[in-house]
């Protein structure tokens, strides 16, 4: 394999990693939904967890390329990178479990 296409695969091992976990999920799902960016204050709050756990999984879906992280101030809100991104993730999950 050349090193570009190692760099691709490893690329997509890490958005399906950070997709394979429940809670990033649902943070993309909420991020999806408002028409706006989001504190990650207000992602913990609507998650019921603590500020640190959600900032953790919102880091992860940054590095995945999932979503942006910007300051506005002191604080953080986030945005997905593309606006049918969680769509297109849900429809390709769907596909996946009817072919079980």
């Amino acid at each position: 394999m050349e090193k570009s296409q190692d760099k691709e695969l490893e690329d997509i091992a890490a958005v399906f990693s950070a997709l394979g976990n429940p809670l990033r999920l649902k943070i993309l799902s909420i991020v999806s939904a408002s028409d706006r960016p989001l504190h990650i204050k207000a992602v913990a709050k609507i998650t019921k967890t603590r500020y640190t756990l959600a900032y953790k999984h919102v880091k992860t879906l940054e590095k995945a390329g999932l979503i942006t992280i910007y300051e506005v101030g002191r604080s953080r809100v986030i945005a997905l990178k593309s606006p049918t991104l969680f769509e297109k993730a849900v429809a390709l999950g769907q596909e996946l479990i009817a072919m079980k």
